[in-house]
């Protein structure tokens, strides 16, 4: 039986030097991963390496819930490719394709059990689409 996967992608008016810089230095995951402005980051770490960690503090900003987003880098290409492995097992793909001054971003993830895909699809592409607004007015 075939596993289900989602994917998520957005085109960034960015250069890859620019969106890789912006998706993996903490100072700068702080500011935009979150999937609504109720949300936010207040805490990000990267080891960006095979066998690296990562650790994103993931808050609701009333402080009603949060938790960490962590697991272990697999593979690096820089500009091109990272995948990891979520603390939970589950595996991301993420590929960064360069077109001259655009880059486009497709993330690629196993789903978890608890909410329905369309529910997770909705918040990572929500994340994804904050990171692309923030890189292009930031960077």
């Amino acid at each position: 039986m075939e596993k289900t996967t989602i994917t998520v992608e957005a085109t960034v008016n960015a250069p890859a030097a620019k969106v890789w810089e912006s998706w993996n230095q903490p100072e700068h995951i702080t500011k935009w991963c979150s999937p609504s402005p109720d949300w936010h980051t207040p805490h990000a770490e990267s080891d960006l390496r095979a066998g690296g960690k990562f650790l994103s503090r993931m808050e609701a900003k009333d402080g009603s819930f949060g938790f960490d987003f962590a697991g272990i880098y697999d593979d690096v290409k820089t500009n091109e490719l990272i995948t990891y492995t979520i603390a939970d097992g589950r595996k991301v793909k993420i590929t960064f394709e360069a077109d001259g001054d655009t880059t486009k971003v497709t993330e690629t993830f196993d789903p978890e059990e608890i909410n329905p895909i369309e529910m997770q699809r909705g918040g990572w592409q929500a994340i994804l689409d904050s990171f692309k607004k923030y890189t292009e007015e930031n960077l």
